[in-house]
């Protein structure tokens, strides 16, 4: 059996999508070019915060809630003309999910390098997310 570690996976996936560094997306977002998306988990971003103005679309959900023909699929929250910006905690579920979108036949999409935490050092508002 010769199984691919998720190292593998994420080398793989890195080598084929555009990462972008946290400047390089503040800069995008200070002229409104771009929508990021935050795929981690609830638990995540209830003891940690989200990126203010960020959508949350869990990792297990993203291809149903970004393919139209889904009926999670909700075009009023994103453009085509905006990047789509994807985030984890620390880059490599990002990696494999833009992987995913670009297989999907996305193509203005990247993720962050370092994830949550590298936008936070480079000044993004964190904003609370409530449980309801």
């Amino acid at each position: 059996m010769n199984i691919k570690s998720s190292k593998e996976l994420v080398d793989g996936a890195l080598k084929e999508i555009k990462t972008l560094e946290p400047k390089e997306v503040k800069d995008l977002d200070n002229v409104n070019q771009c929508t990021l998306i935050d795929i981690r988990d609830i638990r995540e971003l209830l003891r940690d915060g989200t990126i203010k103005g960020s959508h949350h679309i869990p990792r297990g959900m993203l291809e149903f809630w970004l393919d139209p023909q889904s009926q999670y699929y909700d075009s009023s929250k994103f453009s085509e003309k905006k990047k789509l910006i994807l985030f984890c905690a620390a880059g490599m579920r990002s990696a494999l999910a833009t992987k995913t979108l670009k297989d999907m036949g996305y193509k203005n999409i990247a993720h962050v390098k370092g994830g949550f935490s590298s936008l936070v050092s480079e000044g993004f508002e964190v904003t609370i997310k409530e449980k309801k």
